[in-house]
């Protein structure tokens, strides 16, 4: 009996707070009570900038490290661990494919380079057939007795030709040989032919019958002399064994300064006349190097 009781007292409680919510509180005064409190509303661009930002990719809460939903923690280790394991295996199937990628790079590297340096041969042999890497070698239809005299004489001719080796100069005999020449006239023609090549130093005594514009000629700077033109950096004699030469080094070409009673090495000198003998001119495209220095270095 006293429960019920209770219970509807319980009850007329709530409905009268609910009854008395909408009525207006006044004071003690009889003054209606306002409520002060502001209240907080966002605008149409702040519910707006609002949604973008909760959309946004950067602004999703990184859950990665957080449990998987639905599953146990026995389950959720297992997916893990799994997850793990796929990622070593592709780590090591990326890794896999670069091992040898270095001796790959070597070999692709030589492979064009080998391409390159035969497309220059078959350009160069439009000028010069000997160049042409299909070209047969001669030194194969020679008989043991020539063979054995074109080597005999490439050996010497190496020692008089700087730049050319035994080999190049034995094929060049060879096609003398099989040309119809004695070894005496194709051992001279061979020399003739060697010691006037692009990139061959030539003797100063033997410049005049020259036909390139450029030579390469080594010698020792006995005598220098003032220009009276200011665009002349050195004018002085060239000399070998062979010969001497007016050599003159502008001041544009920015080579070294050879001192007097220096050796030097030139190669690609500018092949001139003057006053009705042959002369060499130092430009920009021309390299000077010093022997002895270089030596000196080394030492």
């Amino acid at each position: 009996m006293s429960s019920n009781n209770s219970s509807r007292k319980v009850v007329s409680v709530a409905e009268q707070a609910f009854e008395h919510a909408d009525e207006t509180a006044v004071d003690e005064d009889g003054f209606e009570v306002v409520d002060e409190t502001p209240q907080f509303q966002a605008t149409v661009q702040q519910e707006t900038q609002a949604k973008v930002d909760a959309n946004h990719p950067d602004g999703i809460a990184d859950t990665s490290d957080e449990r998987i939903h639905g599953v146990t923690l026995a389950q959720e280790e297992r997916i893990r661990a799994r997850e793990a394991e796929l990622e070593r295996i592709s780590a090591r199937a990326e890794l896999g494919s670069q091992e040898g990628r270095e001796a790959r790079s070597r070999v692709i590297a030589a492979e064009r380079s080998a391409a390159r340096r035969r497309l220059f041969q078959k350009r160069a042999a439009s000028v010069n057939p000997i160049a042409d890497p299909d070209r047969a070698d001669p030194r194969t239809e020679l008989t043991q007795a020539q063979l054995g005299a074109v080597n005999s004489q490439a050996k010497r001719l190496a020692e008089k030709l700087d730049g050319w080796s035994r080999a190049a100069i034995s094929r060049r005999l060879s096609e003398a040989v099989l040309s119809g020449k004695d070894m005496l006239s194709a051992t001279v023609s061979a020399f003739e032919e060697l010691e006037g090549a692009p990139g061959t130093m030539v003797p100063i005594g033997k410049l005049e019958g020259v036909s390139r514009r450029e030579v390469c000629v080594e010698g020792t700077l006995t005598t220098v002399w003032e220009s009276e033109s200011p665009a002349i950096q050195q004018a002085g004699l060239l000399e070998d064994e062979s010969g001497q030469v007016k050599l003159t080094s502008w001041k544009a070409s920015d080579v070294p300064w050879i001192r007097e009673g220096e050796r030097v090495r030139i190669h690609g000198a500018a092949r001139n006349w003057y006053d009705g003998r042959v002369s060499i001119a130092l430009t920009g495209w021309t390299t000077v190097m010093f022997p002895e220095r270089d030596a000196w270095w080394d030492a």
